[in-house]
């Protein structure tokens, strides 16, 4: 009822300001008027999305995704900064609420000719792998991913001081946030996962909720990137301190889960090779309360490698490989401290991804494939996605999240109950 009641409110706008949603009355120049007018860049998409899950289950909707979006972004640029603007209206039928989420408020400026700086609500990123995240300790919305929701909302927006300084042929950026803001992982509301307390898959009836660290400035986070290109190589030095990005940690008393400390330290480079481009990206997490793997509430320090190549395979066709490893330190502690009703953790944990990508009908028509496969779990994830280009402004897509493993306990067979199907249609202006 309330996605019908935002479609109504939108078609009943003027026919010079519904940007065509309702297919009446289009007026493609409304944007270049408003610019002509007042300076204002606007943009933006009205869409609806739905999907069901492929597997019954007893603990959630047979509803995955239902819901309507209009999203909104405007660019005004003054003599000295530039004032950017994106916002989200949603109604979500999944969880029966509409609300307002704000992508971008941020302003951007340079106060010398070798700075840059935004302050603001913003998304920030870095690093090389595709879908795979070492370096990047920004947060992310995992549950908007794997429901079918598009790819620009896996990365979630935070507030934070970002600048960028560029000396010769060197460039750092450093992002301060105030406030710590974990990513939206699967806690149970919308998509079930593995329960290692009670050592099964719960959902709904077992919802996470954990201690999020809510003090300004001593529960702040900051990350640093130093780069630097060598003709065509580009090597860049990563640090990080803050915490895990999704609670990895238990507290003992009252058994919620938390947010334990964390610092990262990596690097990554990017070169071409072959006729192709190929990285390597490597990550060390310091996971600052685990005692040496010797606390078992805490999830343990981790060395993480990717090694990734991507090249055009053929007219319009693309192709992408990764290996991921991830090992945990001092993992005879872990191991050993690790209570016996939990299950262990192997030490080395392998993963390898796949990509391919074909445009067809003059790039109208758009064929990806993207898989997750874990040799050392016996598990993955395959995703594969068609997209349809109905005119200039209209897109129709759909997809599937398909999970697999072996066991309920690794890190994707624990979404094997969430399963399903999507279809989306996006008019953007």
């Amino acid at each position: 009822m309330k996605i019908r009641v935002v479609i109504l409110a939108v078609c009943s706008l003027p026919a010079s300001l519904n940007m065509g949603v309702c297919l009446a009355g289009d007026d493609p120049g409304i944007t270049d008027s408003l610019f002509n007018a007042t300076g204002i860049e606007l943009a933006g998409f009205v869409e609806t999305r739905w999907g069901e899950r492929l597997r019954e289950t007893p603990l959630e909707k047979d509803i995955s995704i239902g819901e309507s979006r209009i999203q909104l972004d405007l660019t005004k640029d003054f003599a000295a900064f530039t004032v950017k603007l994106k916002s989200d209206l949603l109604a979500d039928t999944v969880q029966d609420k509409v609300d307002i989420y704000l992508r971008d408020a941020s302003l951007v400026f340079s106060p010398t000719d070798i700075m840059d700086v935004k302050i603001g609500r913003m998304v920030s990123t870095w690093g090389t792998g595709d879908l795979i995240f070492i370096n990047d300790m920004f947060p992310k919305d995992w549950q908007s991913f794997f429901i079918g929701r598009n790819d620009e909302y896996l990365k979630q927006a935070s507030n934070v001081i970002k600048s960028s300084i560029f000396i010769g042929d060197f460039a750092f950026d450093l992002v301060y946030t105030p406030l710590f803001t974990g990513s939206e992982y699967v806690n149970g509301e919308r998509l079930s996962y593995f329960n290692p307390l009670a050592g099964k898959i719960a959902g709904r009836d077992q919802h996470i909720d954990a201690v999020t660290p809510d003090h300004y400035f001593s529960d702040s986070e900051i990350a640093g990137r130093l780069s630097r290109r060598f003709n065509s190589v580009e090597i860049s030095l990563y640090g990080y301190s803050g915490f895990w990005q999704e609670p990895e940690g238990i507290d003992s008393g009252s058994e919620k889960a938390t947010y334990p400390r964390l610092n990262v330290w990596g690097m990554s480079t990017r070169l071409p090779l072959f006729s192709g481009i190929a990285s390597f990206e490597a990550g060390y997490y310091d996971s600052i309360h685990d005692d040496n793997g010797r606390n078992p509430l805490v999830r343990p320090s981790e060395y993480r490698f990717l090694a990734g190549f991507e090249q055009e395979l053929a007219h319009e066709l693309t192709g992408g490989i990764q290996f991921y490893l991830e090992k945990i330190a001092d993992y005879t502690n872990y191991r050993n401290a690790l209570p016996k009703k939990m299950h262990t953790r192997d030490e080395y944990r392998q993963m390898l991804t796949l990509r391919l990508t074909q445009l067809l009908l003059e790039q109208n028509l758009t064929l990806s494939f993207f898989m997750y496969y874990s040799p050392t779990d016996n598990d993955g994830y395959v995703r594969p996605e068609i997209g349809y280009k109905l005119t200039d402004n209209w897109l129709l897509d759909g997809g599937l999240n398909l999970f697999f493993g072996a066991h309920e306990y690794t890190f994707w067979g624990r979404f094997q109950d969430d399963t399903n199907a999507y279809l989306g249609l996006r008019y953007s202006f």
